[in-house]
């Protein structure tokens, strides 16, 4: 069944066009991840869902119902925001119970979905507190409460986490999900952090320019970006891309490319993805993900002289920001024109020491100029 419907949205203020056309369907129960730079438009979706912005064109569905003109109260949603928006001088429970009572509910019902409602998320403890005696997790969980008592047909998150540190933001992450399953809702999650969203999402929607991009499931995403700013995007450290030119095509199964290091081509498999090969002489571009760089040589693979400018230790990995010399990134900005490079182990790379990292052909992706996706990697890159 489908739970909601965005059918061919578009929002305008004045001349800018925050979304343009954005349409895709929502099973019931799913766990959506909307992704996307700052000023995307995402934020935007998620308050037009809600009821809190108006659209220009188009109509969302929840449950089979038209909801486009509806006041946000007759929706079925219920939104948790990224500053908690808690009443200082309200209890936690009357926090949680806000909402109900506004809605003229008996003070028996409210107080029940208040206490199954604190002991889905493990506060009963704290119901008789204010929000200025609780920590930032428990002040969300109260939040999330607020949203649960309500019973809503589908939960909004916009950024929930945000204002939570490392360590918290972690176990919320599990805190969601686990919320998830346990109550088979629909939500709809909100954020600009990919981490969030390859752990806890069923399918993302990378949103850019207020245009979707692409959606899938996470690893869909990930091995099998459907253009290059999907596949920058989703990855951290991003992926490194390289100016490179199509050096020959002799029969239909293989494509040579020219890197700036390499003194012969590197042969790849014939593309694969969304575009038709690239003829003799077609500038592209290759991407390579951090993970991907190898330290044994195998046949057909290319080998990069590099010089370690940055070592990030993590305990369990390492990553690496190196100069590779003529090998130059195309968007340099992005890391100070590094390449970067993990290692799933601890590394005893320092500043200034130098290393060969290897490019297997089957580990690259080959991208046309217009961005769209030529070649997916041969195989799942893993670190060794």
């Amino acid at each position: 069944m489908q739970s909601l419907v965005i059918d061919s949205v578009t929002k305008h203020y004045g001349a800018f066009q925050a979304l343009e056309n954005v349409g895709f369907t929502v099973e019931q129960g799913e766990f959506i991840v909307m992704v996307g730079p700052s000023g995307c438009g995402k934020s935007t979706l998620l308050r037009i869902i809600a009821g809190l912005e108006a659209i220009t064109a188009g109509r969302i569905l929840i449950n089979d119902h038209d909801v486009t003109d509806l006041e946000p109260a007759d929706r079925g949603v219920a939104m948790v925001f990224q500053n908690y928006a808690l009443y200082p001088h309200m209890t936690v429970a009357q926090n949680m119970g806000f909402g109900l009572k506004m809605l003229g509910r008996p003070r028996a019902e409210v107080e029940a979905a208040v206490v199954r409602a604190a002991e889905v998320l493990k506060i009963t403890e704290h119901l008789a507190k204010r929000p200025k005696q609780l920590s930032g997790g428990q002040k969300q969980r109260v939040a999330i409460g607020r949203a649960i008592t309500r019973s809503p047909d589908v939960f909004l998150f916009d950024e929930p986490l945000s204002n939570l540190d490392a360590a918290l933001r972690s176990q919320m992450r599990v805190e969601l999900s686990r919320l998830h399953s346990e109550l088979a809702a629909t939500m709809i999650y909100v954020t600009h952090d990919q981490t969030e969203a390859m752990t806890m999402a069923d399918r993302i929607v990378v949103i850019n320019d207020g245009v979707i991009e692409q959606i899938g499931s996470p690893l869909d995403l990930y091995n099998r970006p459907g253009n290059l700013f999907v596949a920058g995007f989703l990855g951290s450290p991003r992926m490194n891309f390289f100016p490179a030119t199509v050096a020959d095509g002799t029969d239909d199964s293989t494509v040579a490319v020219n890197l700036a290091v390499a003194p012969a081509p590197l042969r790849l498999a014939a593309p694969d993805g969304n575009g038709t090969p690239p003829s003799i002489g077609t500038d592209i571009v290759v991407g390579v993900r951090p993970e991907s760089f190898r330290e044994e040589v195998t046949n057909g693979a290319v080998t990069v002289d590099a010089t370690v400018k940055v070592v990030e230790s993590l305990g369990r990995e390492t990553l690496l920001y190196v100069d590779g010399g003529p090998l130059t990134t195309v968007d340099s900005e992005s890391q100070d024109g590094y390449i970067a490079v993990h290692r799933a182990h601890q590394s005893a790379s320092s500043y200034g020491a130098t290393m060969r990292l290897a490019i297997d052909p089957r580990d690259v992706f080959v991208f046309a100029s217009d961005g769209a996706t030529l070649r997916f990697p041969e195989r799942q890159s893993t670190a060794v």
